[in-house]
């Protein structure tokens, strides 16, 4: 049981999740998370108000099927196979951190003032939280897909317009990180 408890090394994950994408290739499947958000509002209605939502929900059904198996597997990892795993950050990151408020790094695997109960009863982590979901979302939006989609299924697929999603992706942390970031806190 100890192997599944482990994260595993990449010569492992990767090989799985290249075995997954020639599966999705050979089916004529295309990969992503945030296109089940689509065909849920397709399934609880919204095509009757919005021609986007206008579409044939059952064809995605198979995606819906990968948005739940992400979501149990996801709870039974973090309930189940996990004890206490915290990341290994590097002390100067912890101390940066801890300099502007954010106490639980280096102890919790995500930020307790971001994802625990107190977030909630704060004005202004709720305010990021929501304007930084409705950014994540109108980017997934506007970029024809999440990172997922873009960086797994895309790039796998070589599509150039994956690839420079993929960049901008990686550019927009940088400069959330970097800039963004310190003058929020």
């Amino acid at each position: 049981m100890n192997w599944i408890l482990q994260p595993w090394p990449w010569y492992v994950s990767g090989p799985l999740i290249a075995l997954v994408m020639f599966l999705l290739l050979y089916l004529g499947k295309n990969f992503g998370m945030s296109a089940n958000l689509r065909t849920l509002c397709s399934l609880s209605g919204a095509g009757k108000s919005c021609s986007f939502f206008n579409f044939d929900w059952k064809a995605q059904r198979w995606n819906l099927i990968v948005m739940i198996g992400a979501i149990i597997g996801g709870f039974i990892a973090s309930n189940f196979l996990s004890e206490n795993q915290v990341p290994a950050i590097n002390p100067k990151t912890t101390a940066q951190l801890h300099e502007i408020g954010i106490d639980s790094a280096g102890e919790a695997y995500v930020p307790t003032e971001f994802f625990g109960e107190e977030a909630f009863s704060n004005p202004k982590t709720l305010l990021l939280l929501l304007v930084g979901g409705l950014f994540v979302g109108f980017g997934a939006r506007y970029a024809g897909g999440c990172t997922s989609g873009h960086s797994i299924s895309g790039i796998s697929n070589l599509q150039l317009p994956s690839l420079i999603a993929t960049i901008g992706f990686f550019i927009g942390g940088l400069i959330m990180v970097h800039l963004i970031f310190p003058i929020l806190f």
